[in-house]
């Protein structure tokens, strides 16, 4: 017998993933320690709930180190041979690489 969780619990955890971004982006600035606690706390309600971030949620942080991509502030965005984007963190020295078309 496979046991999910209820929809209810899924629609909180999803809510309350949201509302952990939302904090670490306002509270980057003057602590960015608080802010990488905040997004770890959003990844491990998905983990125990098994709920997919979003592609933006995604994007927003460091799979690495935790700490929120900020273009200028915590990370380095380059546009790569008209192909691709590069984001460095700057806190870890990790790169992403995403496909770009435009």
């Amino acid at each position: 017998m496979i046991r999910t969780k209820p929809f209810r619990y899924l629609k909180i955890a999803k809510e309350r993933i949201q509302i952990l971004f939302d904090l670490a982006e306002k509270e980057f600035r003057k602590h960015p320690e608080r802010s990488k606690r905040y997004v770890e706390l959003a990844r491990k309600i998905g983990l125990r709930y098994n709920i997919r971030l979003t592609k933006e949620q995604k994007k927003k942080f460091c799979k690495n180190c935790n700490s929120l991509l900020i273009p200028g502030l915590s990370s380095q965005v380059r546009v790569k041979s008209k192909k691709t984007i590069s984001i460095k963190c700057l806190s870890c020295n990790r790169i992403y690489r995403y496909p770009f078309r435009g």
